[in-house]
């Protein structure tokens, strides 16, 4: 007995020692896209305050491939002590495990959440020739053209593509998915008239809905956007309707509590900041943080919806 209450004060007393010492250097946060995208500009807003708070840097670190698995299994496989971080979208534990047949990192135990970061709007869109005013209507116009009308995602997979999906089993339509190489492509065809209608973020089409290339027709959020006013929520038509994207940040799983814990205070405390609520309002993401349980109990009740939504769809990533 008194060799495992030592063993207990050795383990109580190194997990306290690490907590206080956090961060004892540089912290990396993987971000598992491409430099230049939206997760990769609300991770540089979200590092440089958060590199005060910390009195450490905070170094963010695109490692993009295999549909942000390869960037989750650099965390995942990272040592357990807060000092590598990933800025995470619902790829990664949402819905790659039911559009892949085989992670390199267990979704389920191999991550833990620390945060929400951020919602991102979506909305939906079509060009401007489709004769359509409204949510409603377009359904009743993609109803009346089984397997004509076309929507336009950033690729199989990408949160663009699910919200397409998710708006066809709401709607009850059969709309043609047209998967592109990126969103650039995807909104180049958008404007051209070669596919009729997207959802994707707010940022993306407010330069084309603001010149009339492009008709808004709702909101992929559960509320209406100061960004797009007037514009009413899909889920005005379609009761329930959420499709909008939300950024966490997760860390190696057996990272010690303290230490999320010390994480979870720093970045809520950065997202509450009008510095940094004003920054990404520029971009039309709305800040939104959380507890870690709160953000695992959103990881599951996303999961299963996303799960839903592919296995109706039968999307797969090879």
């Amino acid at each position: 007995m008194i060799k495992q209450l030592l063993a207990i004060i050795f383990v109580t007393g190194t997990a306290a020692t690490s907590a206080q010492d956090f961060p004892s250097r540089p912290i990396r946060l993987i971000v598992p896209f491409a430099a230049g995208g939206g997760s990769d500009i609300v991770a540089r807003a979200l590092a440089g305050p958060l590199s005060t708070r910390l009195g450490q840097p905070v170094v963010v670190e695109n490692k993009p491939g295999g549909g942000a698995t390869l960037g989750a299994d650099l965390v995942a496989k990272a040592p357990a002590d807060g000092h590598t971080l990933l800025y995470t979208t619902p790829g990664p534990q949402m819905s790659n495990p039911y559009l892949m047949a085989k992670l390199p990192y267990d979704p389920k135990t191999d991550l833990l959440p620390v945060s929400s970061v951020a919602v991102v709007p979506n909305v939906l869109v079509v060009h401007k020739d489709v004769p359509v005013a409204s949510v409603k209507d377009l359904i009743q116009y993609a109803k009346s053209r089984p397997g004509k009308v076309n929507y336009a995602s950033a690729g199989t997979g990408a949160s663009s593509h699910l919200a397409g999906e998710l708006f066809k089993q709401s709607a009850g339509v059969y709309v043609v998915h047209i998967p592109y190489r990126g969103t650039g492509q995807a909104v180049s065809d958008l404007l051209a008239g070669h596919v009729q209608m997207a959802i994707d973020s707010i940022a993306v089409f407010k330069p084309h809905i603001d010149s009339g290339a492009l008709k808004a027709l709702g909101v992929a959020t559960t509320q209406r956007s100061d960004r797009l006013p007037g514009t009413p929520t899909i889920s005005e038509t379609l009761p329930g309707f959420d499709a909008a994207p939300i950024n966490y940040i997760s860390v190696p799983a057996k990272t010690p509590a303290s230490v999320i814990e010390r994480l979870n205070r720093e970045i809520n405390a950065v997202l509450r900041s009008p510095e940094v609520t004003e920054q990404l309002a520029k971009v039309g993401v709305i800040p939104q943080g959380n507890t870690p349980a709160q953000m695992t109990a959103l990881i599951a009740s996303e999961s299963r919806k996303w799960q839903a939504v592919i296995r109706y769809s039968g999307a797969k990533i090879d």
